[in-house]
C-alpha cells in the first residue's frame, strides 16, 4: 500500500515538474508559439478600367497587382522613369459657347455638382487642367457673332466699340465658376472669324483678313486678352485661327501659311510684345495632313521668335505629323486641340480610336496636350449655328436641369486627366502588339501608364518597371490606367 501511494506521488510530482516547466516566469501558462502564416500580397499598382462594352466605366479594381521577379512569357510593357520627354500642359475639352449654355441650363446645385466632378481634385473628380474656347462664336454657338460687330458699311479702327458682352450670359460666368474651383486650369482661345467688316467678304463664313486690318485685328486680340483678364479669366495661350484651311464652316476664315506668317512677325507678335503679353501664340490648328504649313511658317526667320509651338486636330492625316514637325523644330512646342466624337459613332470604336490616336498617339508625338471637342451638349446635339456642326456629340449630353449623361468622350479624357496632373513628364515605355499605351511620371513621382487593347481578344501582359513584373490583362476595347 505505501509502495503505491509513494507510486502515485512521484507520477503527480512529475506532471508538476511538467507544467511548470510550460509556466511563464509570472506563472501565467503561455501559448505555444503560432506557426507562420505565409505573408499576403499587398496592392503596389492602382488599376482602374473602362471596358469597350460599357460594362465597367472608369472603375477602379479590386483585384492585387504586385511587382515581382517571377518571370513569364506574357508580353511585357517596360515602363523607364530615366527616359523623359515632354512636360504635360493638361487634358481636358472645347468649352464651346453652346456647352456653357447647356451647363448653364442646369440647377444650381446640380450644375456645382458637375463642374466640381470636372475640375475638382478628390476622389469623384476627373480635374480637367486644359480648356479651349473660340474668341467670340464657334460653330457649337446658337448664332455667329465676335466682339466687334457693326452694321454694314461700318468700321471701328480703334476698336471702341469691343465688348466682351456676347459671353457674359454663359461662357465667361461658368469660366469664374471653373477658375475658382481650379486656379491652375490653363486655357487656349482660338477665333473662328474676325470681324467680317476687317474681312474680303464682308461674311462669317470664309473669306480672308484683309491686309489693311492686319494691325488692328492684332490689337484686338490685345484688347481680348487684357478684358479677359480683368474678368479673372488669364488666357495662356491663342492660335490666330482655326482650322485656316477650311473656309466653309459658320463662322470660319481662310488663312494660308504666309498669310499668317506675316500676321504673326508684321503685326500679333510685336502688338503682343509692346503691350507685355506673356499668352502665347500657337500656329496652325488644323489637321495632320499638311504638317508643310507650321514647318513654312516657322521657317520664317522673323515669324518664329514669336511662335511657342503648332496645334493640330486629326480629322485628316496621321498622327505622326506631330513628330515630323518636332524633328523639324524640336525647340517648339506641339499641343492637339481638337477631335470630336460623332453621334453616329459607338462607345467602343470611338473609345479605341481615340484613346489610340489622340490620347496615346498625340502624346508618344510630342503633344504637350490632348483636347476633345465639345465639353457638353444638349440631346439633339445642339446648339449650333446655321451650317456648324450637327453630329458633334459632347462628352456630356444634358438631358434636363438636373440630368446629364457621361458620353464616351468624358471616359477619353477622364482615363488621363484624372492621373496625370499638369507639370507630368511623358516616359519611355514600348508598344507591345496591340497595346497602345504611354507613361508619365508625376510631380510627386507617381508612374503612370495608360494601356489601350486594340485587338480582338483579350491580352494578359506584363508591366515592367526598375527589373520587376506585374502581370495583367485587358479586354478587347478595353482601356486601363495603372498608377504606382
Amino acid at each position: 500500500m505505501n509502495t503505491i501511494k509513494y507510486t502515485m506521488r512521484i507520477f503527480f510530482l512529475i506532471i508538476l515538474l511538467v507544467m511548470l516547466s510550460k509556466c511563464s516566469t509570472t506563472g501565467v501558462f503561455t501559448n505555444p508559439a503560432p506557426k507562420p502564416t505565409p505573408s499576403v500580397a499587398e496592392n503596389e499598382v492602382e488599376f482602374w478600367l473602362t471596358k469597350g462594352n460599357q460594362t465597367v466605366n472608369l472603375q477602379k479594381q479590386t483585384s492585387i497587382l504586385a511587382f515581382s521577379t517571377t518571370y513569364n512569357n506574357y508580353v511585357t510593357i517596360e515602363v523607364d522613369d530615366s527616359r523623359i520627354f515632354q512636360s504635360i500642359d493638361g487634358f481636358g475639352y472645347t468649352l464651346t459657347g453652346g456647352s456653357a449654355q447647356v451647363i448653364n441650363e442646369l440647377n444650381p446645385q446640380k450644375k456645382q455638382e458637375l463642374l466640381q466632378e470636372l475640375f475638382g481634385n478628390n476622389e469623384n473628380s476627373i480635374t480637367i487642367s486644359y480648356l479651349r474656347i473660340s474668341i467670340g462664336a464657334s460653330d457649337m454657338n446658337t448664332t455667329p457673332f465676335t466682339y466687334d460687330d457693326l452694321p454694314s458699311g461700318q468700321t471701328d479702327v480703334d476698336l471702341d466699340k469691343f465688348s466682351l458682352a456676347p459671353d457674359k450670359n454663359d461662357l465667361i460666368p461658368l469660366l469664374k465658376g471653373i477658375v475658382a474651383i481650379n486656379p491652375k486650369i490653363k486655357i487656349i482661345a482660338t477665333p473662328w472669324s474676325p470681324p467680317v467688316w476687317m474681312k474680303d467678304n464682308n461674311n462669317f463664313v470664309g473669306g480672308s483678313l484683309k491686309t489693311e486690318y492686319y494691325g488692328v485685328y492684332a490689337q484686338y486680340f490685345v484688347k481680348y486678352i487684357q478684358k479677359m483678364k480683368a474678368e479673372g479669366i488669364s488666357i495662356d495661350a491663342i492660335t490666330p485661327q482655326n482650322e485656316p484651311l477650311h473656309p466653309g464652316n459658320n463662322p470660319s476664315m481662310l488663312m494660308l501659311a504666309l498669310q499668317q506668317a506675316d500676321f504673326i512677325k508684321n503685326h500679333l507678335g510685336p502688338a503682343f510684345q509692346t503691350a507685355n503679353l506673356t499668352t502665347k501664340i500657337i500656329i496652325y490648328d488644323h489637321n495632320c495632313n499638311k504638317p508643310e504649313y507650321p514647318i513654312t511658317v516657322l521657317n520664317d526667320d522673323s515669324a518664329y521668335p514669336f511662335i511657342d509651338g503648332s496645334a493640330f486636330h486629326l480629322y485628316e492625316g496621321d498622327i505622326s505629323a506631330l513628330s515630323t514637325v518636332h524633328n523639324a523644330f524640336p525647340n517648339k512646342n506641339l499641343y492637339f486641340t481638337e477631335q470630336y466624337t460623332s453621334s453616329a459613332g459607338s462607345f467602343e470604336g470611338d473609345l479605341k480610336w481615340h484613346m489610340k490616336n489622340v490620347v496615346i498617339g498625340s502624346i508618344r508625338n510630342w503633344s504637350k496636350t490632348a483636347l476633345e471637342w465639345n465639353l457638353a451638349n444638349n440631346a439633339s446635339f445642339g446648339p449650333n449655328t446655321p451650317g456648324g456642326c450637327t453630329t458633334c456629340k459632347g462628352a456630356l449630353t444634358i438631358n434636363s436641369s438636373d440630368s446629364f449623361t457621361r458620353n464616351v468622350g468624358y471616359y477619353i479624357i477622364a482615363h488621363v486627366s484624372k492621373f496625370v496632373p499638369a507639370g507630368s513628364v511623358r516616359i519611355a515605355s514600348n508598344i507591345s502588339g496591340n497595346l497602345n499605351n504611354v507613361a508619365f511620371k508625376t510631380l510627386n513621382g507617381k508612374k503612370v501608364l495608360i494601356v489601350e487593347n486594340d485587338g480582338n481578344t483579350v491580352e494578359i501582359f506584363n508591366i515592367k518597371y526598375n527589373g520587376n513584373w506585374v502581370t495583367t490583362s485587358l479586354e478587347s476595347g478595353s482601356v486601363g490606367t495603372y498608377i504606382w
